[in-house]
């Protein structure tokens, strides 16, 4: 729901240079993309994994109300490094998790239904967006209140995060835990 607007609003609102939001993104996806591969290694490590996909979903859920209040394109860089810092470390652990808690032959399905959902929501959140943008008439200040409302879908999969358990990985094959001897493609 934000992303898409972001460059709207750096450019209308903030006045931000259009390589300024190429950096911005650059950083960002560099960000998650590396903390992924720290993450997994270090949920493994642990062999503990929600507390580093809450603390994943925390940072990227409390980064985004903020944008409804900020005030120069450097702060947008923050917070989109502070967003994709959540994400990349959420999301090997959150894998793993699934894989964990899921018989192997009903992976394939667990992680298809995953990515369906997050795919319906990445779908989703756009066409909001443009809805309000409309209703808002292309108010393009008005996008701090699109950004403060979608911080709500953002505490409410962090909400659904105390309803997750957590199953030990099976640590029976030559040491490593069974989603790493079967784990599927991403």
């Amino acid at each position: 729901m934000v992303y898409p607007l972001l460059p709207i609003f750096l450019t209308s609102v903030l006045s931000a240079k259009t390589t300024f939001i190429g950096v911005i993104e650059g950083i960002a996806e560099t960000t998650a993309s590396i903390l992924q591969i720290f993450a997994g290694w270090l949920s493994d490590r642990w062999a503990v994994r929600k507390p580093i996909v809450v603390f994943g979903y925390s940072l990227s859920s409390l980064a985004r109300p903020i944008l409804s209040i900020v005030k120069a394109p450097w702060h947008v860089l923050i917070i989109r490094f502070a967003d994709r810092f959540g994400k990349g470390m959420r999301g090997a652990p959150r894998d793993a998790i699934v894989a964990d808690s899921t018989p192997e032959e009903f992976r394939g399905r667990a992680f298809g239904f995953h990515r369906a959902l997050d795919n319906l929501g990445a779908a989703i959140g756009p066409i909001l967006a443009t809805a309000l943008l409309f209703a808002l008439k292309e108010n393009y200040k008005e996008l701090r209140l699109i950004f403060f409302l979608a911080s709500i879908p953002a505490l409410l999969s962090l909400f659904a995060l105390i309803f997750v358990r957590e199953r030990k990985p099976d640590r029976k094959k030559g040491g490593r835990s069974s989603r790493q001897a079967h784990s599927p493609s991403l």
